[in-house]
């Protein structure tokens, strides 16, 4: 699988619910799931629109396109779509680069060293 595409099974879910198809009302979309794979690049990546590779075509006709669908909230019912169906993928966390302080573990907390004992400290 390529690291930020759509997966076959859920481009088959979405694709029928996206503007631009065959028979819907406008005219038809070049390649939907081109631009589809384009915004979840730009996302999963965490680049710029104008940083997105050649292969999707013009930043920043993907960017109005992007913009117009999440006005009308097809992005929100196309990922409730796949929410239907979540393998959790992309929610993993890698535990190797996440640190707990060891207390969080239930460790014993070392007793706190003062600097003068406690008489010096009231007379200074």
């Amino acid at each position: 699988m390529r690291r930020y595409a759509l997966r076959e099974d859920q481009w088959e879910r979405i694709k029928d619910t996206l503007p631009g198809r065959k028979g819907s009302v406008g005219a038809p979309a070049k390649d939907n799931r081109l631009f589809a794979e384009a915004v979840l690049y730009r996302y999963r990546a965490g680049i710029a629109w104008r940083d997105l590779p050649k292969r999707f075509g013009d930043f920043r006709v993907i960017h109005l396109r992007h913009s117009r669908w999440s006005r009308k909230g097809i992005w929100k019912k196309g990922f409730e779509i796949l929410a239907q169906n979540a393998d959790n993928e992309y929610r993993m966390i890698d535990t190797s680069i996440v640190r707990a302080y060891p207390h969080t573990a239930g460790a014993k907390k070392k007793p706190r060293m003062m600097t003068k004992p406690l008489e010096e400290a009231r007379e200074g």
